[in-house]
């Protein structure tokens, strides 16, 4: 029911779900009443802010988990790399399909390319309503073997499907390998924030290595400020599914 209820609130925290919403409320008011001015006004006012490149930038600054350097990453024996990267979908299904976040993916292999990690752990089974091909933790595992990641430096948790059973499977793993006693945590900027809450809570306690930003460098230009961004309603709508979920999180004593 968890699981449902978070895929029904990614769809209504979508704001060109509020757009189409008041366009239709406009359409369907009476023409010459007040409330289609209403409707009207409160579509364009999405219009403005939810395009605003410079606004949800400003944002996501403030809430993503900044950028750690390699360097300052001390050793440790494994990476958890948590999953949400991969489009199980799309056909042929003969290779893997990333998607924005694959710097998840990369970002794991820099450490361990880097001898920051010895291993690294996989987590993430399938976030899909119905079931699909394989696993998520299973297609990344066979990019991590094309680049020459030796499968006994892999290990894979295939059953969870958010961030809380990441946590509680990679502590379960744990515990069948005694000798992974320090951790990093890979996972998108926006969610590092949720996911080292999760693992705290079942009493892991992993470094900070987030990837995949959505924001990007403050600019003084006027296109910074100035110009509107169809990309900008899918960066509000990333960061509003994360905030919600953050406090779902707490709500449900999970982070």
């Amino acid at each position: 029911m968890f699981f449902l209820l978070s895929k029904l609130l990614d769809f209504i925290l979508l704001p060109t779900v509020w757009l189409v919403g008041l366009l239709l409320a406009a359409w369907l008011a009476r023409p010459d009443g007040r409330a289609r001015q209403r409707w009207l006004g409160a579509a364009l006012l999405v219009t403005l802010l939810g395009t605003s490149n410079a606004l949800v930038n400003e944002a996501l600054l403030a809430w993503e988990v900044p950028a750690v350097p390699l360097a300052a990453v001390a050793p440790a024996d494994a990476a958890v790399l948590l999953t949400g990267v991969t489009i199980g979908d799309k056909s042929p299904h003969d290779r893997v399909y990333l998607s924005r976040g694959a710097d998840r993916f990369t970002n794991a292999l820099w450490l361990y390319r880097a001898g920051r990690v010895r291993r690294i752990i996989i987590s993430g089974g399938s976030g899909a309503v119905l079931t699909t091909r394989g696993t998520e933790a299973g297609s990344l595992r066979t990019l991590l073997r094309l680049a020459g990641v030796p499968d006994a430096h892999i290990l894979l948790d295939e059953r969870s499907r958010n961030t809380h059973e990441n946590a509680l499977f990679t502590k379960e793993l744990l515990a069948k390998n005694l000798d992974i006693k320090s951790l990093v945590l890979v996972t998108s900027a926006f969610h590092e924030r949720r996911a080292l809450g999760c693992f705290a809570k079942v009493g892991l306690h992993p470094q900070p290595f987030p990837a995949d930003f959505r924001s990007t460098n403050r600019s003084w230009t006027p296109d910074y400020w100035l110009l509107p961004s169809a990309n900008a309603l899918s960066d509000w709508s990333t960061l509003l599914h994360e905030l919600a979920g953050w406090v779902v999180y707490k709500v449900a004593g999970y982070c």
